[in-house]
């Protein structure tokens, strides 16, 4: 094995019943459950025009600039893939643009997670696919390597383990792993559930307000006379 090129194959992957579930879920609730201690950062901005992403993660470890194992990762990709690429967050060159798209969409690529920056933004819009990147930029990338495939990467602390589920709506991309992800989807519907409830306690007009007083109080600040 030549050191920085390596690929594996996935051990195992996320069912796709979880990743539907979690799909239907909004990624704040999600992070909330896991105790907002998991996040790949504010400058993972979706580039594409709406819509949410769910699917198993792909990985791929790049150096800055350079796309050859995401070109390698693309032909690797099965139907429900979201392909995860660490390339160090470097702006100057982009990852991809709109042939590398267009192959993936009929990969059956679900949804791209870039610490890098695209190209080619307009076609991103125009095809809708969820692509979650760190910037444009037209100077394209080099082919030479190094570079990993299906190996744990990590973006701005989130570490990503193929085959990890991977989600994504308008406020950003979150991992969910594999292992506590059944956990993790329980106590998400569960506090759902509990913001539906509050949704229409505050339209109701019947919204209980009392726990901001009482936290005040718990830190001794001293409210004024009603």
């Amino acid at each position: 094995m030549t050191i920085g090129f390596r690929i594996l194959n996935r051990e195992r992957v996320a069912s796709k019943e979880l990743v539907d579930a979690f799909a239907k879920l909004p990624v704040a609730n999600v992070s909330d459950s896991m105790s907002r201690m998991t996040a790949a950062g504010p400058t993972l901005r979706p580039m594409h025009s709406s819509g949410g992403m769910a699917g198993v993660a792909l990985t791929v470890k790049a150096r800055p600039g350079d796309n050859l194992m995401l070109h390698k990762a693309i032909d690797m990709a099965v139907p429900g893939d979201v392909i995860v690429v660490d390339a160090g967050g470097d702006l100057a060159n982009a990852l991809m643009g709109e042939l590398m798209l267009a192959y993936a969409i009929k990969r059956g690529v679900v949804g791209f997670v870039l610490n890098g920056a695209i190209r080619d933004l307009d076609n991103f819009r125009e095809t809708n696919l969820p692509t979650y990147a760190a910037g444009v930029t037209h100077r394209g990338p080099y082919k030479d390597g190094p570079g990993e495939i299906n190996v744990p990467v990590a973006i701005d602390g989130m570490v990503i383990h193929p085959g990890d589920i991977v989600i994504g709506d308008s406020d950003g991309v979150l991992s969910v792993p594999i292992d506590g992800a059944e956990e993790i989807l329980k106590a998400t519907e569960a506090k759902s559930a509990a913001e539906i409830k509050q949704m229409a306690a505050i339209e109701a007009g019947t919204n209980d307000r009392s726990w901001v007083d009482r936290a005040l109080i718990a830190r001794g600040c001293i409210l004024p006379d009603a």
